[in-house]
């Protein structure tokens, strides 16, 4: 829970008993390696902080292949905050690339603090800002070569290299698994 007050505080101050409520209405979890923090088709019921472990944002295209569009690790947040805002469904998935431990509030929860924590609207939307730019990020461009793609993905994601499924990277980097194997041996 020290890490979620400790990434709270960078935005905002709040006195001990706004403190408390906060850390009063979030849940730990833990998600397994594949399980979904939210999926495709239904609709975003939380918002979650990564205390540990990587979760994958993705979608399908339309021709059937799963597009790995960004990573997020710890000290971040974690949810498709567009369509839990609007109460809509989701058109991706959030899943935990590794085993997972996270800081979560319900949508009840969520919009509480917004109307009992005096200041909670301004670290609120402070912290949903990061977590947009963070899942917006333009993945690798394509008309770069796949071995720079994968340099600037180590540069962008150095922790994630050894974490990661190799399929999930060569996903992301639009890549084939085969195609990822070759550019690291060439690397090394």
């Amino acid at each position: 829970m020290k890490a979620w007050i400790d990434y709270v505080l960078q935005f905002g101050n709040l006195d001990k008993p706004s403190l408390e409520l906060v850390i009063s209405s979030a849940n730990e979890v833990s998600l397994h390696k594949d399980e979904y923090f939210s999926a495709a088709g239904r609709v975003p019921r939380q918002v979650g902080f990564i205390v540990e472990g990587v979760i994958r944002g993705y979608y399908y295209d339309n021709k059937g292949e799963e597009i790995t569009r960004c990573f997020i690790s710890e000290n971040s947040l974690v949810v498709d905050y567009v369509n839990f805002e609007a109460n809509t469904s989701s058109s991706e998935y959030l899943q935990a690339c590794t085993d997972c431990k996270l800081i979560a509030f319900s949508r009840q929860n969520w919009e509480e603090l917004s109307q009992t924590v005096v200041g909670w609207d301004n670290i609120k939307n402070k912290m949903v800002q990061i977590c947009m730019y963070q899942k917006s990020r333009k993945g690798p461009v394509i008309s770069q070569n796949a071995t720079t793609r994968y340099m600037e993905f180590m540069e962008n994601y150095p922790s994630l290299i050894n974490r990661i499924p190799l399929a999930y990277i060569a996903s992301y980097l639009g890549v084939t698994q085969q195609s990822l194997s070759r550019i690291r041996r060439g690397i090394r």
